[in-house]
């Protein structure tokens, strides 16, 4: 059944064709700089505001099931809405789309990186990038805690989670678990300042909306067990294939076999984003495996956070430098080549298990009030999460280790937030002028 089959109205909104979402998925995968705040507040922007193709309820209800899941909360997200829109296909889709133009870019950015290392102009432009990816994840946070923090309750919650994270470093899966026993309680004896999502409190439909809170979920979108036994099987098999083909061709200690291993246990065991994951990967990379050198891991972080797609990529890094640094017997290029590909190949394809698994039973309790207050809970919780990682990355770029002040950042993120905040600036000339800014600058000072 498709969505306009189940629309109340034949004024709703067209609902887009697959040809239109793909459209949409492949430009997002070109612009979707700043790490997963700016990749959701763009989502946000363009799903909710500009095309409407979801409700803001549903929206934050995807968002919030796909922040409890180990891996990319953006990329997670795509898939869903994805999914939501156009069943399987839908979703698939939308996660290739927005992982694979930063695939390539990374892929290149690391060889240039592994063969000539980094060059003086492209160092130049990144340094101007990363101004104006801090202006996107401040904008984000503003964005999305607006939307968010609908009454003094859920700013306490934003607070208490940031000052957990930032002066206290309680890891982000405790915090999460926290604020959804603090909604589910509080939806119990304070039920009118926990619910603030999930309800259409206007009395009538949205006609504007695709995806509105009005409508029933789409067919596709209802839970059986037949369905997820199915489902379970074809992306487990996917997932684990090429790992064991590796394994079976090059030999169970070979590097190859072991980053997949590897990967797929990360993909697992690590919640909360690329941020949580560094120091687990970066100590087992470089102490146990020896796939990179001391101090690479920030490079390759540096190198991620300047291309499109989600911050996670730089697992990718890692896995190309594993290939590259200890190739067991094949070619370097080859090896980091395939290594590059068996760290993306087991990061992602577990977000189209898990979402595909369980947002069929997260779409079937969306009405269910306690189950909306603890998950508002958590939404004004991520906010605090996210300011945590907007600070963290404002700190590291204007006032970078053993170096003073950084001013043209300051002045480059200014400018960009209030283009983008109040002047409604396209993020792509923002990030492209920046790095030309950053360019001149340094050419400036260096003649």
């Amino acid at each position: 059944m498709n969505l306009q089959q189940i629309t109340p109205s034949q004024d709703r909104q067209r609902a887009p064709t697959l040809a239109e979402a793909c459209r949409f998925w492949l430009k997002f995968g070109f612009v979707s700089f700043g790490g997963p705040t700016a990749q959701i507040a763009l989502l946000h922007g363009e799903l909710v505001e500009k095309k409407k193709w979801i409700s803001e309820s549903r929206f934050l209800h995807a968002l919030n099931f796909c922040m409890l899941l180990p891996g990319p909360e953006a990329h997670q997200l795509a898939i869903y809405i994805g999914w939501l829109l156009h069943k399987i296909r839908g979703g698939v889709i939308a996660g290739t789309l927005f992982v694979l133009p930063s695939a390539f870019f990374l892929w290149a950015l690391t060889w240039g990186y592994a063969v000539y290392g980094r060059a003086p102009w492209v160092a130049a432009i990144f340094f101007g990038v990363k101004a104006a990816v801090m202006a996107i994840v401040a904008e984000a946070v503003i964005r999305i805690g607006s939307k968010a923090l609908k009454n003094e309750v859920m700013w306490m919650l934003a607070a208490f989670a940031f000052a957990a994270i930032f002066f206290l470093k309680v890891p982000f899966p405790l915090v999460v678990l926290a604020a959804g026993i603090v909604g589910l309680i509080g939806g119990r004896v304070w039920k009118e300042k926990f619910l603030v999502f999930g309800q259409n409190k206007r009395g009538k439909l949205d006609e504007q909306i695709v995806l509105g809170d009005d409508i029933e979920s789409p067919a596709h979108t209802k839970p059986s067990f037949g369905r997820a036994i199915k489902v379970c099987a074809v992306w487990l098999t996917l997932w684990w294939a090429p790992v064991l083909l590796a394994g079976l061709w090059r030999g169970w200690n070979d590097t190859l076999f072991r980053e997949g291993l590897f990967f797929s246990k990360a993909a697992v065991v690590t919640l909360g984003g690329a941020y949580a994951v560094l120091q687990y990967v970066a100590q087992n990379a470089v102490e146990h495996f020896h796939w990179l050198q001391p101090g690479q891991m920030l490079d390759g972080l540096g190198l991620a956070e300047t291309k499109p797609g989600p911050l996670i990529m730089v697992l990718q890094f890692v896995g190309f430098m594993g290939g590259w640094n200890v190739p067991g017997g094949l070619p370097p290029f080859a090896a980091a080549t395939l290594g590059a590909a068996i760290s993306t190949w087991t990061t992602f394809i577990p977000c189209f298990l898990y979402v595909f698994l369980g947002g069929p039973y997260i779409e079937y309790l969306r009405g269910n009030a306690f189950l909306t207050t603890a998950l508002s809970a958590i939404t004004a919780a991520v906010v605090g999460v996210v300011m945590n990682l907007a600070v963290w990355f404002a700190m590291h770029i204007l006032l970078p280790q053993n170096g003073p002040f950084n001013w043209f950042a300051a002045v480059v993120g200014v400018v960009a937030f209030f283009g983008m905040w109040r002047w409604k600036w396209n993020v792509v000339p923002v990030v492209i002028g920046s790095g030309l800014l950053g360019l001149f600058f340094k050419v400036a000072i260096s003649g």
